[in-house]
């Protein structure tokens, strides 16, 4: 899926294309018997996957960070579709408190788990610190969904083993990740402000999101767990992640419009992965434009994904001064 084909909105393979909507792409699924975790679901291409992931009749759980948002994206929800199960619960992914209380509430509710979107993200912010002490970009794009996923994982798999239905789990990476520092992660230097670039730090954190799902996905293969994994890139929609830099991207908006999508459209490669039938036990791929493509050599680096894997476990623990996740570190 070229230049061309996002120009066009020429379909490929999979019968969807640049042009398709996250409507068309889930036209006639039954999502009555799911639930769905979507972080970040509040606004832009979020709030529209949460919105068709309802009215495909799905539970839909919105993690975020700004309940005041979260309430308005209900009520607008609601007021398109009367039927819709729509819960709201508070999630901030920089801040490993908020994640574990999170945790905490979804179980709480005691409902199955079949489909977790890692959605919410930050892009191109000045540089630092979340509360934890962690670069800002990594720590909510990657950390925060790397503890967020591991530690629903357990209700998951259960979920899968007792309904027979396959669960899946969605990484919202970009097409950004090929624009990161050179060795890829800066696993030695992940918080250094002097060499700290906005817009590679972004492309370091979504490339974590692919090495992350690929890596997961191994893993659940190995252990014949019915849950696939995969990453999606949107594709370009000017929302509310552009804050940082609104301006510059509203002036390249507008000598290349062809290149960009609206919203519907953005939601739909997230949609059509969550959803769609074609795509049974496809696992450890990444999409875009509704068809699978093929990521940078970094993102398909599996001795990267192991170190990131790594790092990840042991910045977890190291933070929390305990073993967060139950995993060894094996560094």
């Amino acid at each position: 899926m070229g230049i061309y084909s996002l120009i066009t909105g020429r379909r490929g393979p999979s019968g969807f294309g640049s042009a398709s909507t996250a409507e068309e792409v889930t036209q006639g699924i039954d999502a009555t018997h799911l639930t769905a975790i979507i972080t970040g679901g509040t606004g832009g291409i979020g709030m529209e996957t949460a919105r068709v992931m309802a009215k495909r009749g799905a539970h839909v759980v919105i993690g975020a960070r700004n309940m005041g948002a979260a309430e308005n994206a209900k009520t607008e929800i609601l007021r398109q579709n009367a039927n819709a199960r729509v819960t709201l619960i508070h999630l901030d992914l920089s801040s490993f408190k908020s994640i574990k209380a999170f945790v905490r509430d979804f179980h709480a509710l005691h409902l199955p788990l079949n489909i977790l979107i890692n959605n919410a993200g930050v892009m191109f912010c000045p540089y630092q610190l979340s509360e934890d002490g962690i670069e800002l970009q990594f720590a909510t794009n990657h950390i925060g969904h790397f503890l967020l996923t591991n530690l629903l994982l357990d209700t998951m798999k259960n979920t899968a083993k007792t309904s027979g239905v396959e669960g899946r789990i969605l990484n919202l990476s970009s097409i950004a990740h090929i624009y990161t520092y050179q060795e890829g992660i800066q696993f030695d230097s992940i918080n250094d402000i002097c060499s700290y670039s906005d817009k590679r730090a972004y492309g370091q954190s979504k490339l974590a999101n692919i090495l992350h799902a690929n890596k997961l996905s191994r893993q659940l293969q190995e252990e014949g767990v019915n849950i696939t994994v995969n990453s999606v890139h949107p594709g370009l929609i000017l929302t509310n992640l552009f804050q940082h830099t609104a301006l510059l991207m509203r002036f390249l908006k507008f000598f290349s419009f062809y290149l960009w999508k609206n919203i519907p459209q953005g939601a739909a490669t997230t949609c059509y992965v969550a959803l769609h039938p074609s795509l049974k036990e496809v696992t450890g791929k990444y999409f875009a434009d509704c068809n699978e493509v093929t990521p940078s050599k970094l993102a398909r680096d599996e001795t990267l994904a192991q170190k990131l894997w790594d790092f990840s476990v042991k910045l977890i623990n190291s933070v929390s001064k305990k073993n967060y996740l139950g995993f060894e570190d094996t560094s």
